[in-house]
C-alpha cells in the first residue's frame, strides 16, 4: 500500500475481489484516490473504500443500484471481455469432414456442421486438395414487431461453411478413437484434437496459437453423432435443483437429445445422474467428459448444437468461451449480477431471443431450437457471423470504452465530485 500511494497511482483497479488470490486489506487503506472493481469478482464489494464497479446496463440495471456498495460505471454493450480473437484465431473459420460417398442432397450434408471439424490458421492446403461442397445458411433476424420472434427469411446476411468430402473419413475416425495422435486428410497432416497438450503446452492453455490443423470430432467425446446436444461447462456446484428440473424438462421435450457436461469436479458426477433420475431421465442421456486444457475446452464447444447457461450463476467465462466456439447459448437472467452476465453477453453479440424471460421461457426456447432444425441453423449462424462482427470480442474498442470510464472517474474527482453512476459513450470509432 506504501508503494502504491508514493507512486501516485490514480486509479487502483481490484480484479480479484473476494476470490482466490485477493488482496482486499491493500484496498482498505486506501492508497489510491480512486478505487474499482472490475471483471474478476461477480458482485459488489460491499466496501466503503470501492468507489466504483464497472459493469453494464443489462447486467447491472440502474433500478437494482441498491443492491451494489459502489456507484455504477457503465460500459456500453457488456463489461465482460475475452481475448479469444486472438488466444484462438485458428477458429475464426472451420471445415466440416463428411463421407464423400454420401448423397450432396441428403439431409445429413445440409444440416451436420459440427460432427467432425477442422479448424486452423490456414486450411487452404486442404480445401485445395479435397473435394469441397458448402452449407450456405441464412442467418436469423429478429423481427421489428413486438413479438421478438426470429426470422431466417427476413436477413440476406449468409454464413457458409466448407464441407471436405473424404473417402476414408470413417477410417480416419477411428484412427482418432484409437489414438493416434496425427491423420492424413488428402494427404495433409492433421492433429488429433485430443492431443494438443502433448505437442505445446502453450498452445494448449492459449498463450500461443497453434499451427497445425486441428480434428475434432463428436467420436473423440462419446457424443452421438446424430443427436441434439445440449452442453454445459460449467463448474457443477452452479446446478441448483431448479436448473436441473429444467434441463430434464428440455430433453423430455426433444427426446433425440443429450446432455453434455463436465466432471467439475469428478465427485458430483453421480450426484447428477441421480438428480436426472429423479427427474425422470434415464443416465444414458448424460454425458461426462474431463477437464480440457484452455484450448480444447474452447475447441471442442463447436460440436455442441446449443448451450444451457445456469441461471443461478451464469457462465462468464465459459459464455465466452462457447459464443467464439459458434454455439448458441440460451440464458435466464435474475437479480444478482452473477446470475445476468449471460443476457449481457447474447445482447452484445446480437442474440436477444436467446435470453428468456422466465424458467418456462427457457425450457421453451431451448426445446424450440432442439426441435426446429431450420431454426437452430439460422441461430448457430448468427452466433458464428456475430462473434467477428459484433463488439463482444473487440478488445481495441472495449479499451477506448475502458479509458473513458477511467477518465470520467478522475475528472470528478479533481473536480471534486464525489463518486457517482456514470457512462462511456457509445460513439466512439
Amino acid at each position: 500500500a506504501d508503494c502504491i500511494y508514493s507512486d501516485g497511482i490514480h486509479i487502483l483497479v481490484n480484479l480479484n475481489g473476494y476470490t482466490r488470490g485477493a488482496r482486499n486489506e491493500i484496498f482498505a487503506l486506501r492508497p489510491a484516490p480512486i478505487q474499482v472493481m472490475w471483471l474478476g469478482y461477480p458482485n459488489t464489494s460491499g466496501a466503503p473504500f470501492m468507489d466504483y464497479l464497472i459493469s453494464d446496463e443489462i447486467t447491472s440495471p440502474l433500478a437494482l443500484s441498491s443492491q451494489y456498495s459502489e456507484k455504477l460505471a457503465y460500459m456500453p454493450y457488456t463489461f465482460f471481455i475475452g481475448d479469444h480473437a486472438n488466444m484462438f484465431s485458428h477458429m475464426t473459420e472451420k471445415a466440416v469432414i463428411v463421407e464423400s460417398q454420401q448423397d450432396s442432397n441428403s439431409s445429413i450434408i445440409t444440416t451436420v456442421d459440427n460432427r467432425s471439424i477442422v479448424n486452423g490458421t490456414n486450411l487452404k492446403p486442404i480445401l485445395e486438395r479435397s473435394d469441397v461442397k458448402t452449407i450456405t445458411v441464412k442467418v436469423s433476424a429478429v423481427d421489428d414487431d413486438d413479438t421478438g420472434e426470429t426470422n431466417p427469411k427476413k436477413c440476406k446476411e449468409e454464413v457458409i461453411t466448407s464441407l471436405v468430402e473424404l473417402p476414408q473419413a470413417t477410417v480416419v475416425h477411428q484412427l482418432l478413437q484409437q489414438g493416434h495422435s496425427e491423420v492424413s486428410i488428402n494427404g495433409i497432416v492433421a492433429q488429433n484434437g485430443t492431443t494438443t497438450l502433448q505437442t505445446s503446452c502453450r498452445a494448449a492453455t492459449g498463450e500461443e496459437v497453434p499451427q497445425a490443423v486441428l480434428l475434432t470430432t463428436r467420436a473423440q467425446y462419446g457424443l452421438p453423432e446424430t443427436a441434439i446436444v445440449y452442453c454445459n461447462f460449467n463448474q457443477l456446484y452452479k446446478v441448483d435443483p431448479t436448473t436441473m428440473r429444467c434441463w430434464c424438462n428440455i430433453l423430455k421435450r426433444v427426446p433425440n437429445s443429450v446432455l453434455w457436461l463436465l466432471r467439475f469436479p469428478a465427485a458430483g458426477e453421480e450426484n447428477i445422474i441421480q438428480a436426472a433420475k429423479s427427474y425422470g431421465i434415464d443416465s444414458t442421456r448424460l454425458i461426462f467428459s474431463n477437464v480440457a486444457p484452455k484450448e480444447e475446452h474452447v475447441r471442442r464447444g463447436q460440436l455442441s448444437d446449443i448451450c444451457l447457461d445456469t441461471p443461478l450463476c451464469n457462465g462468464h467465462t465459459t459464455g465466452m468461451d462457447v459464443l467464439w466456439a459458434g454455439t448458441p447459448m440460451v440464458s435466464l437472467p435474475l437479480e444478482t449480477l452473477a446470475s445476468r452476465v449471460g443476457a449481457s453477453l447474447l445482447h452484445t453479440i446480437g442474440c436477444p431471443e436467446l435470453v428468456a424471460e422466465t424458467y418456462n421461457d427457457y425450457e421453451n426456447i431451448a426445446a424450440r431450437l432442439g426441435n426446429d432444425p431450420v431454426y437452430l441453423k439460422s441461430i448457430r449462424a448468427k452466433v458464428w457471423s456475430r462473434r467477428l462482427t459484433s463488439p463482444l470480442f473487440n478488445t481495441a474498442l472495449y479499451t477506448q470504452y475502458l479509458e473513458e470510464l477511467f477518465i470520467k472517474m478522475w475528472d470528478r474527482y479533481k473536480n471534486n465530485l464525489l463518486p457517482d453512476h456514470i457512462r462511456a459513450s457509445t460513439a466512439l470509432n
